[in-house]
């Protein structure tokens, strides 16, 4: 069993954050450093828990993913040229500090520099995708430019961890490319199992057992099989259905690694220190990114949250340390500062994150100008067209008020969501459809609305996005129609107040049509109707 503590310390310290508008994985993290302070000691059941949330969030990374991502000159280029920049960088400031007379570096050599270096150029892949999940911009063009990085990264990870272990994986792991003829059959399955538990359990049997058990059998990295399984998923559009189904079960396993993090040791005043020193370079990390990001054809948004979500540390420098510190290469107190600093860094940046938009307004400005005709193509002008209504978010909600607009009032629509794959998928299917996120204040920049518009349906899944479209059509004086979809009671009237003419709270309105049908089949009026 779990001590009881650790679960008070989880929901306290998550309940603190919330109060003070910062993200729970920052109050996760303070109430591990509370429990070792108190001197709890780490649980293997949580360590273990916390393992398998880390293994489901790759899985789920790769039902996401679209493998042209990584094929993209910016994702591979980018994160190569980043790690070597990056890397150099830190290896030239460790030195000054050896010289400088920095204790916990007089005894450490350069080759060991160079991979502690090496160690700290990585970023989070569990804390930035569970940032951008938070945020729903997993599909946005930033957030695909970062988790196509993160994944280069650990590619990278694991090509390290097999030379460093001097040993090569199994021959039998060539068997595996039998894998790839294996999906079609995967999928077809996926298809008969439904919505329910049989759905969620054949989601943690692929991740488990065909990709971490399977891949650490024959000696390669478990979590990179379960992000392998993921992508092998990701063309079917279940997958995106899996993704959903695990996401709660995956969120809270994941409360185990940021606590586990917390529990790793405690710290003393000078490990602190130069931990906070290591927090301290966070901005020159970020900045090489931005750097880096520029050389590509991209919008200055796409590039700045990018680099602003990828300024942290990751879990991987906890594994170079241990390697380092049982090799004899680094004193064994690195690994209590790497811990640290990894923990600090993860709430270094959701601070961080959190005034992303607001940065970027700040800083766009200073930035030089871009030639629109040099951007790739979706970063392009977005015209609308003939359209008279526009429908942003082509969920479930989004593709049925695309049709009924379209064949009940005879418009002209465009629908417009910020995942391409789904645009792709109803492109084919004969939707007038673009991509773009409408969170994106550069995609209302972009969008070249047409005063033929009459109609505006805010249909996307998250009450976020739909108040942030709000509020950019409102700044651009929209003079149509702008109609709202809500999940629960209390979005309703943030949403009026911004000035939607209508708001629809979509079990409230299901089950007043469901109730109206089933009265009209049986031949009963309406009461009201006879009152009036």
């Amino acid at each position: 069993m779990i001590d009881p503590a650790i679960i008070i310390a989880a929901f306290l310290g998550g309940l603190v954050a919330l109060s003070l508008h910062l993200p729970p994985l920052v109050g996760f993290l303070a109430g591990g450093f509370v429990l070792n302070f108190l001197g709890v000691e780490p649980s293997p059941l949580l360590g273990a828990l916390a393992d398998i949330g880390v293994t489901l969030l790759l899985f789920t990374i790769g039902l996401k993913l679209d493998i042209r991502t990584l094929l993209r000159r910016d994702v591979w280029g980018g994160a190569s040229l980043h790690m070597l920049v990056s890397t150099l960088t830190l290896v030239a400031i460790f030195a000054i500090l050896k010289a400088a007379g920095l204790p916990l570096l007089a005894s450490v050599a350069p080759s060991t520099l160079l991979l502690l270096a090496f160690a700290l150029s990585f970023s989070s892949t569990v804390f930035v995708v569970k940032v951008l999940e938070k945020r729903s911009e997993t599909q946005a063009a930033y957030g695909r430019l970062a988790i196509g990085v993160l994944i280069m990264q650990d590619i990278f990870a694991v090509a390290f961890l097999t030379v460093s272990s001097g040993t090569l994986p199994s021959p039998w792991a060539l068997g595996l490319v039998l894998l790839i003829p294996l999906a079609p059959a995967l999928r077809a399955l996926l298809d008969r199992l439904g919505h329910g538990e049989m759905q969620m359990l054949f989601g943690i049997l692929l991740a488990l057992v065909l990709g971490y058990a399977l891949f650490e059998a024959v000696g390669i990295k478990g979590d990179l099989g379960a992000l392998l399984i993921g992508l092998l998923l990701s063309p079917h559009p279940a997958g995106q259905t899996l993704a959903r189904s695990m996401f709660s079960l995956k969120e809270l396993l994941l409360v185990g690694f940021f606590l586990s993090l917390g529990l790793t040791a405690l710290p003393s005043w000078e490990q602190l220190g130069v931990a906070t020193l290591l927090v301290l370079l966070l901005p020159l990390k970020g900045l090489l990114y931005q750097l880096v990001f520029m050389r590509f054809r991209m919008r200055h948004r796409t590039s700045l949250l990018a680099s602003l979500s990828l300024t942290n540390y990751s879990e991987f420098g906890l594994i170079v340390g241990a390697i380092a510190v049982s090799a004899g290469w680094l004193p064994a107190r690195w690994l209590v500062i790497l811990s640290l600093a990894v923990a600090m860094s993860f709430a270094a940046s959701s601070l961080l994150n959190a005034f992303s938009e607001r940065l970027y307004r700040r800083l766009e400005p200073l930035l030089p100008a871009i030639d629109t005709a040099a951007l790739t193509p979706s970063d392009r002008p977005i015209e609308v067209g003939d359209a008279e209504a526009v429908v942003l978010g082509m969920g479930r909600i989004g593709r049925s008020a695309y049709r009924r607009l379209q064949k009940e009032y005879g418009l002209q629509v465009l629908g417009i969501d910020s995942n391409p794959k789904s645009v792709a998928r109803l492109s084919e299917r004969g939707f007038n459809i673009l991509e773009g996120d409408a969170v994106d204040s550069d995609f209302w920049d972009k969008l070249l609305m047409s005063p033929e518009v009459r109609v505006v349906v805010l249909a996307m899944p998250h009450h976020a996005g739909n108040l942030a479209a709000l509020k950019q059509l409102r700044r651009r004086h929209f003079p149509g129609h702008i109609t709202a979809v809500v999940e629960y009671p209390e979005e309703i009237e943030p949403i009026r107040e911004l000035g939607a003419h209508a708001v629809f709270h979509v079990y409230d309105e299901a089950g007043r049509a469901l109730a109206d049908s089933a009265a009209e089949e049986a031949g009963i009026d309406s009461k009201i109707g006879q009152l009036g």
